[in-house]
């Protein structure tokens, strides 16, 4: 993205911003799905946090998908709180630039949001995507309950042996669980559907992830 910094190490707590107390909020609801970007959500809907580079086609990427009730864009996995954009793109923050996507079990499934997230971006890249470099470009999985977790894992380790045999290296993305959520500034928020030229720099590797993606209702 335009401001980025190259900075591929990763914040330490002595040297990361203060950040600050309040709150980033979004102040209007999704622009093409109606909905609303912040909680309360539906009852049983679930949360998916994924970082996969430049969050801006990355977040087109999820609202496009079926069964999503709402995406927005922000920040994760660092030590910063509440940060500016500005100031994860410093590489001082320690956060990714990650979507949130909330959708409908009954109708998607975790799974099937993994599959997207794999095959959307090179996982493999380290602190980049593309041209992008810096720690706020690392690829990202923060899931958010033990069956999220177990799935993620079980995925990675499928997707690895297909890039393996299409010749990529070993999977760099972070997986952990999911801490807090900042939100990113509006003017971040489905920024492709406001300008449907901006730049988006994702690009997948070709290699399909054997997910699958199947829904089970729930008892």
């Amino acid at each position: 993205m335009l401001f980025a910094r190259r900075n591929v190490t990763m914040a330490s707590p002595s040297d990361a911003l203060p950040g600050r107390d309040e709150a980033l909020r979004p102040s209007a609801p999704h622009l093409v799905l109606g909905t609303p970007l912040t909680p309360p959500f539906p009852d049983g809907h679930e949360q998916a946090i994924f970082g996969l580079g430049c969050f801006w086609g990355a977040e087109r990427m999820f609202w496009r998908a079926p069964g999503v009730y709402t995406t927005a864009v922000g920040y994760a996995g660092g030590i910063t709180p509440n940060p500016t954009y500005e100031e994860v793109c410093s590489g001082r923050t320690g956060h990714t630039e990650v979507v949130l996507a909330v959708f409908d079990p009954t109708v998607t499934s975790y799974d099937a949001m993994l599959k997207i997230f794999w095959e959307g971006h090179d996982p493999t890249q380290g602190m980049r995507q593309g041209n992008d470099v810096g720690t706020q470009y690392r690829s990202a999985v923060y899931w958010t309950s033990e069956a999220q977790r177990e799935a993620a894992l079980a995925s990675r380790d499928m997707f690895q042996a297909e890039l393996s045999r299409a010749g990529y290296g070993e999977i760099t993305t972070e997986l952990a669980p999911a801490a807090s959520f900042y939100y990113a500034e509006d003017y971040h928020q489905q920024y492709l559907a406001a300008n449907p030229n901006g730049y988006c720099g994702l690009g997948g590797t070709g290699v399909t992830c054997p997910i699958a993606t199947g829904v089970s209702t729930p008892s």
